[in-house]
């Protein structure tokens, strides 16, 4: 029987690990440059890191690999981490608490589980949380790194929606529900249940009607959101703060020249945001998002302090970018039969190495017609070098002449 990989992986074959790479390099430069410093969480977590302050929702719950790490006769329940910010948000409790702020980049895998196996189960994320920051500049900023990383990975079409939590949140308020009920609507209508709003409409139908259709509505300027306070203003008092930061951000983005897109319900998959929410498009792929979460780690027992976060998705990024191979002399270094030879011929790649050349030690056929051949032998002539060709073969003293044909760093 043929050996099969898992349902919903893949293998990244070389030309997939050049792209990724590539992402993976452009990212973090982005990332060093805005003064943020590279993190590594645990594939393995608690379950309780996601259960216990509430942060993701049961559909979500519901995709997690989860099983029991024994430990003697007791057993605690760990997952493979679902998500990329949880476990940032619980190193800096433990470890960085102290600072005052901390910004932090991570290049993980996450794991949620899809039932049909068509889509990958294991996804890359290349992400970067802003901790100890609750201001419009910092969301904005998380937004410049992201456009600065697709840039200059040469990613076409992009597209940034924009929603608010916060103005749901306030929204959701008006209907005299309490913090548990407001929460589970909310999380429903960020699985895309929209249909719950007309189970409320008994309780006041009136803010029904202006709530749903704003959840369709779509603007593209800061004037749109200021149009909203003549909805709901005058009904519903908390939703004014929420409505200015969102403001604020939309008008530092105009300022800057970012285009983008205001959608109210384009918020899903992103449960424990409290403020602005943005997710990034190439044409209609999703390969991106991100936004504000100042909730997050008070609810898992750390300090009342705000942060901001966002991912971009490796996974379509590699569909979507194109790569140059490194332009770089390569050598293949072949020795005939005999220890002296072989050493020589390993002794020869290492200086290859030190001179900035791809080299290496092959045998049999070498079918290679984009590298040079340097022939080892333990009699005369020692050294023998084919040029790429093939064709133009002839003597050579040293390494130093070898460096010279073809050249190198040094």
């Amino acid at each position: 029987m043929k050996v099969q990989k898992s349902k919903g992986t893949r293998d990244l074959l070389p030309a997939d690990m050049l792209r990724f790479r590539a992402i993976e390099s452009v990212f973090r430069d982005a990332c060093l440059a805005w003064d943020f410093k590279e993190v590594r969480t645990p594939t393995i977590e608690y379950l309780h890191l996601f259960t216990s302050a509430g942060t993701l929702t049961p559909s979500t719950l519901g995709k997690v690999y989860s099983f029991l790490d024994w430990d003697g006769w007791s057993g605690e329940r760990v997952v493979l981490r679902p998500d990329g910010t949880i476990p940032v948000a619980r190193l800096y409790i433990d470890n960085l608490s102290k600072q005052k702020q901390a910004r932090l980049f991570y290049v993980n895998n996450i794991f949620i589980f899809e039932e049909t196996g068509r889509e990958n189960r294991e996804r890359w994320q290349c992400g970067a949380e802003l901790i100890g920051s609750g201001d419009a500049a910092s969301d904005v900023q998380l937004i410049t790194i992201a456009l600065e990383t697709l840039n200059k990975l040469g990613v076409e079409n992009i597209k940034i929606t924009l929603s608010h939590a916060g103005v749901i949140r306030a929204l959701l308020g008006g209907f005299g529900l309490n913090a548990q009920e407001q929460g589970k609507v909310f999380d429903q209508i960020l699985d895309g249940d929209v249909a719950v709003l007309e189970r409320l409409s008994d309780q006041t139908p009136e803010l029904v009607q202006l709530l749903k259709p704003l959840l369709d509505l779509k603007g593209k300027t800061p004037g749109f959101l200021k149009n909203l306070r003549a909805l709901f203003d005058h009904k519903i008092p908390e939703f004014a703060p929420a409505l200015d930061n969102f403001t604020a951000i939309a008008d530092l983005l105009s300022t800057l020249g970012y285009k983008y897109e205001i959608d109210m319900s384009s918020g899903r998959g992103f449960e424990y945001y409290t403020g602005l929410i943005f997710q990034v498009f190439a044409g209609e792929t999703k390969i991106g998002g991100g936004g504000r979460y100042d909730v997050l780690i008070p609810q898992m027992g750390g300090a009342d302090v705000p942060a901001c976060g966002f991912a971009l998705y490796v996974d379509p990024l590699m569909e979507l970018i194109k790569t140059t191979p490194v332009k770089t002399q390569k050598v293949i270094v072949t020795a005939n039969d005999g220890t002296a030879a072989a050493a020589t011929a390993l002794e020869i790649v290492k200086q290859l190495h030190k001179a900035g050349l791809v080299a290496s030690l092959e045998t049999g056929d070498i079918r290679d017609t984009t590298a040079w051949q340097l022939k080892v032998d333990s009699k005369s002539p020692q050294f023998v070098l084919t040029d790429k060709s093939g064709k133009n073969a002839g003597e050579v003293k040293t390494v130093e002449d070898v460096l010279k044909i073809i050249g190198g760093s040094r």
